[in-house]
């Protein structure tokens, strides 16, 4: 019974501090500033002083409007009070909607709007640089249109990719523009969804909310309870019902904490389409093409990808598969062409509730139904999701991601056996052993290819002649399916160079 009416004496006389607090404290208290008065920051006396590191993150409000009411004017100055570590006038991050990147990892793209852009990603961890390197040459050799780079890589590997693109020629740099970004998984456990297949791979999963994590550090510093109030107080409601307690324990001095957290920014926000594709990929015409492939997009398709296998009976899924996969021998997502903005909008159907469920709420309770069924990681996924969403992908034809496959068994790929390979997808690391050395002299070709060098004497020829090499394995045997397209591909290279060219200096 003592205890009890010491613990109710106790709350009273907290009770009584505050609503002394609140009814007479607080006439000695100076009024809020609003944007025109930004006194309540505390800066340094003199020229050029600085503010204290603690309140760097803070910037003053703007002035309540003139006129309105004292509760329509309290309400504006709440809405535009900065948070920690939240930058004025944004939505939270943590809502999923907008977020903020930093200024220079945005500067190039303001030279085109997004549409102008042929946005390509690629993930790369460990020993992948070379690799996404050659690709990326690739690319810029035989495309038309600017290209907007998506490289997301380890932190090991950035200044890597920076150095190296930097040493390539001016005339092939100015087709391009890139940013490197972490590795970020917003949901689910990180560790599993790296260690998914292959490292880093499942990333390609979270490009619709692809996110940057920022980190606030933890400060704890001693400053005056006052300026603490001034800082926050119109934003903690805990700290104005403590603070007659700090003040009765403290009246001068307390500490400040600004307590660790962390911040995803969503970085691809602004890009409506992208291309997807794994490193060892090798583009043998120009992107222009397979981007052409969006504009064939019905209204409920999202995403293009290309058959694992053209026949069932020889393909992986249709024999050894444990979990539902799409059409009758499912789909290599090594290339995949994606409208982002259908995807962030998209309700898509699952096996795990009755309602549709968002991209990213998705993602990681279908890797925990399924993740003991699984073999090949984030493409297994894709084409559970398809599997139950069918009438979202666009499949496109089998030289748009030709593999290994399509010729080591014999030529099954008839659109490639047409109109030659389009872009080469050399899977199984045939690029780094003699299993498959067609597929390796492409790569190696194209990787010793000099700039500035002309097309067909220091690529084609090359290639023609290391083909004679290859004769003896199945693949080695239809080399015009590996050289039709690329062929066609450098004379149209040549007449826009050339021809084009010299048409125009001929005018003038």
């Amino acid at each position: 019974m003592k205890l009890y009416c010491k613990v109710v004496a106790i709350l009273l006389c907290l009770g009584s501090l505050l609503l002394l607090y609140l009814f007479v404290g607080n006439a000695d208290e100076p009024p809020l500033k609003g944007a025109g008065d930004a006194r309540w920051l505390p800066v340094s006396s003199g020229p050029g002083g600085r503010a204290h590191p603690l309140f760097a993150h803070f910037q003053p409000v703007r002035p309540a409007p003139e006129g309105a009411a004292v509760a329509a004017a309290a309400a504006q100055i709440s809405k535009r009070e900065p948070r920690l570590g939240r930058n004025p006038g944004k939505r939270s991050p943590a809502r999923g909607k907008f977020a903020n990147v930093r200024p220079g990892e945005q500067k190039h793209l303001k030279e085109l709007p997004s549409l102008q852009w042929m946005h390509l990603a690629v993930v790369a961890c460990g020993n992948r640089l070379e690799e996404t390197l050659i690709m990326l040459k690739s690319a810029v050799l035989f495309s038309y249109r600017k290209l907007k780079f998506h490289i997301f890589a380890e932190d090991s590997l950035k200044p890597e990719f920076e150095k190296k693109l930097r040493e390539w020629p001016s005339s092939y740099t100015k087709k391009f523009d890139y940013n490197v970004y972490p590795i970020a998984f917003s949901v689910g456990n990180a560790q599993e969804w790296k260690k998914l297949f292959k490292p880093c791979a499942a990333q390609r999963l979270f490009l619709p909310n692809a996110n940057r994590p920022v980190k606030l550090e933890r400060n704890v510093q001693a400053c005056t309870e006052e300026a603490l109030y001034k800082k926050v107080s119109m934003r903690s409601s805990l700290l104005i019902v403590l603070r007659p307690c700090v003040m009765f324990l403290q009246p001068q001095i307390m500490k400040c904490f600004i307590l660790s957290g962390r911040r995803m920014l969503v970085i691809l926000k602004d890009v409506d389409s992208l291309l997807y594709v794994d490193t060892d990929v090798l583009f043998l015409r120009p992107i222009d093409d397979i981007w052409h492939f969006l504009k064939e997009f019905n209204s409920t398709q999202l995403a293009a990808m290309a058959p694992e296998h053209e026949i069932p009976k020889i393909g992986w899924y249709s024999r050894f598969a444990r979990h539902p996969y799409y059409g009758t021998t499912g789909v290599n997502s090594g290339v995949m062409l994606m409208n982002l903005t259908r995807i962030r909008n998209t309700q898509f159907k699952n096996s795990m509730i009755p309602t549709g469920l968002m991209w990213e709420e998705m993602l990681y309770p279908l890797y925990q139904k399924y993740k003991n069924y699984i073999t090949w990681g984030d493409q297994d996924l894709l084409n559970i999701i398809f599997y139950f969403n069918p009438e979202c992908l666009y499949v496109f034809p089998c030289q748009w991601n030709y593999r290994p496959d399509h010729c080591m068994y014999g030529s099954n790929c008839k659109g490639a056996e047409e109109e030659g390979i389009s872009v080469l997808h050399g899977n199984r690391g045939v690029y780094h052993d003699d299993k498959q050395p067609t597929f390796k002299a492409l790569y190696e070709v194209i990787r010793d290819f000099p700039f500035e060098d002309n097309l067909f004497q220091s690529l084609y020829y090359p290639l023609q002649s290391k083909f004679l090499d290859t004769v003896h394995t199945l693949c080695g045997r239809i080399p015009q399916v590996f050289l039709k397209q690329i062929e066609k591909t450098m004379k149209k290279v040549y007449e826009n160079r050339v021809i084009v060219h010299m048409g125009a200096n001929y005018r003038y």
